[in-house]
């Protein structure tokens, strides 16, 4: 798997790719980005996590199932495999022009699942917020889509001197958005009847600190909005006891 991975980064123009994130506030598309195999092995790890499915509704944002980390890593470890692989995280920190560091291990939106499965499911105007001391980029990856969905979003929204740019995609499997979290403003645009939507996402940080008191907001706000209080604070434990035995 990974070394069909490594073939296809390894083909990819990064200075032209480099150029094209800048350019586009720290954004860029490629419809095109896993290969084949391993676009199927997602396929089949988002079918084995769809027991752990937490389906979430906030009127006028957001309403659609989520699936953790901490579940991923019960039902679907080949997610895990992909997300701290190194050829993917060095690729990817060439991308963003600095070097990124795994979510630590309490924090379930290191990698996490998001089903579009109900007519009307969809996410509303949102940054994905960092918590954390440093950057949060996001690697959204296409599973399955058979769907009218959009990826809706703004470029340069937060930048001065600089115009406001729209646009609208969608993300074909195995396709990759790679973004900075808090540049891009971004919707996705509701499910029609009979259609259904996977998505995969990835956190990747460069600074790994954050305040308890962030952590506990970013909790609730993870435990209300996405995976429900049984993923995020078992997760908490989980990630509580691997930090202790970490320190030695």
């Amino acid at each position: 798997m990974m070394s069909a991975l490594a073939a296809r980064l390894a083909g990819l123009e990064m200075p032209e790719l480099r150029r094209q994130f800048l350019s586009q506030g720290k954004f860029v598309y490629l419809p095109q980005f896993l290969p084949a195999e391993l676009t199927a092995q997602l396929i089949g790890a988002a079918d084995a996590s769809r027991a752990a499915i937490n389906r979430n509704y906030l009127p006028g944002h957001k309403q659609g199932g989520s699936v953790s980390r901490h579940s991923i890593d019960e039902l679907a470890p080949v997610i895990a495999q992909l997300y701290r692989a190194a050829e993917l995280l060095s690729w990817l920190g060439e991308l963003a022009g600095e070097p990124l560091q795994v979510s630590p291990p309490e924090d379930p939106h290191a990698y996490a699942l998001y089903y579009y499965t109900q007519p009307g499911d969809h996410v509303g105007w949102h940054y994905d917020t960092s918590y954390y001391a440093g950057r949060r980029y996001t690697a959204l990856l296409g599973v399955l889509d058979e769907s009218s969905c959009r990826l809706d979003y703004q470029l340069h929204t937060r930048a001065r001197n600089t115009a406001r740019v729209s646009g609208s995609l969608q993300i074909a499997p195995g396709g990759l958005v790679f973004f900075d979290g808090d540049a891009l403003r971004h919707r996705i645009t509701p499910l029609g009847a009979g259609e259904r939507r996977v998505s995969l996402t990835f956190e990747y940080l460069t600074d790994p600190r954050m305040h308890r008191f962030w952590r506990l907001v970013s909790n609730l706000k993870d435990s209300f909005a996405y995976f429900g209080f049984r993923q995020v604070f078992r997760g908490q434990r989980v990630g509580g006891r691997a930090g202790r035995a970490g320190g030695g």
